[in-house]
């Protein structure tokens, strides 16, 4: 008896851009050098106060000190410095060197981005976006994105448009125009922009559906490391869609996003293994990879992992087990689990049944951890 078959074509996931912003990074800086910049930047001079905040934050020729670098980044961008208020606004964002203050990142972001700087202006947009430290607007957060994206190319800022396009907050819903953002975006390199943009391919909205261009770009993504990407290339390669069908290759981008941590992946990477697809059969490695995804919460791989355990494949059989991960995958809606876990309890003690419905209670009250 097999567990279930979890392959299936997921929801295209879209990816938000969340890097708030980026620090200059200096030269390795010999002493004269910093005791140089010292001396300027306490005369006053805005070059070297911002110059003098980001050794402190890198620890370049200083010892490392966020505190020290919010001082100089405070100095430089309390006279109007654009790229101090932008990492200013980083530094509250994250609470480095201050407290973490999202209203106060708010307004050295809206300083800098009145003064043209792209990655303030994209960061402003991701605050409006998300509601933090100003009330959620996602018509302010488009005015920002545009401002970035369009008149300065920011590759943020077009992925974060493009996301707006295509679910319609903040604007009329426009998959034309996600596709125009993804691709300004992807053309420049950026890893969830090319996957978006092959999602949009792949699923044919705003574009044609074509299998190839998606593949296309879920490779340039994939080959930067992102996981979505690579789990779709799996899916892609053990369904033949755009390409020869090949469980081979869909094992190892499976396994390159389960080795991630996407659950997903492991799931379908659980499946191979149990029915030895690309891979020579090991019940083994199925729980193995079942059991990483179980944790995070994913049902079709807390169902299968009950059934390895009810069947003892891979594992010792054990009907406590198998009655807890079949009974978690039920809670959450899986059907299929609630119909395993009934036939599991009919084959268990009332003291059996009862263990297991006590276990899984702290299971799930412990987010999956020690389960």
């Amino acid at each position: 008896m097999s567990p279930q078959a979890s392959f299936y074509r997921p929801a295209w996931l879209m990816f938000i851009c969340a890097l708030l912003a980026a620090l200059a990074l200096p030269h390795a800086a010999h002493a004269s050098e910093v005791e140089n910049t010292r001396r300027l930047a306490a005369q006053g001079d805005v070059g070297a106060q911002f110059n003098l905040g980001v050794m402190y934050f890198n620890g370049r020729g200083v010892p490392q000190s966020h505190a020290n670098a919010v001082r100089w980044f405070r100095a430089a961008a309390e006279q109007g410095d654009a790229d101090a208020q932008t990492n200013l606004g980083f530094m509250y964002t994250n609470g480095l060197g201050v407290p973490q203050n999202d209203a106060n990142a708010v307004r050295w972001f809206r300083a800098a981005a009145e003064q043209g700087i792209a990655l303030a202006q994209t960061n402003l947009g991701i605050m409006y976006e998300h509601g933090r430290g100003v009330p959620q607007n996602h018509a302010n957060a488009v005015h920002w994105y545009y401002r970035a994206a369009a008149e300065q190319g920011h590759a943020g800022a077009q992925l974060n448009l493009g996301n707006l396009y295509e679910s319609g907050r903040g604007v009329p819903q426009n998959h034309a125009n996600a596709v125009r953002w993804y691709r300004a975006a992807a053309e420049q390199g950026l890893a969830g922009a090319q996957f978006n943009l092959g999602n949009m391919y792949a699923d044919g909205r705003g574009v044609t559906q074509h299998h190839a261009r998606a593949l296309r770009w879920y490779r340039a993504a994939a080959a930067q490391g992102n996981a979505g990407a690579q789990f779709n290339l799996g899916v892609m390669y053990f369904n033949g869609r755009g390409v020869p069908q090949s469980h081979a290759n869909a094992v190892r981008w499976y396994r390159a996003a389960a080795e991630q941590g996407d659950a997903d992946a492991q799931t379908n990477l659980g499946f191979i293994y149990t029915n030895g697809l690309g891979v020579p059969q090991n019940d083994a490695n199925a729980v193995r990879w079942y059991r990483a995804a179980a944790v995070q919460g994913n049902a079709r791989a807390q169902n299968n992992l009950g059934l390895m355990y009810f069947n003892g494949y891979g594992v010792a059989r054990n009907l406590v087990n198998a009655h807890m991960w079949t009974n978690l995958s039920a809670a959450q809606g899986d059907s299929i689990a609630a119909e395993w876990r009934e036939q599991i309890a009919r084959q268990m003690s009332p003291a059996q049944l009862a263990q297991a419905q006590r276990r899984a209670s702290a299971c799930l009250t412990a987010n999956y951890r020690n389960c």
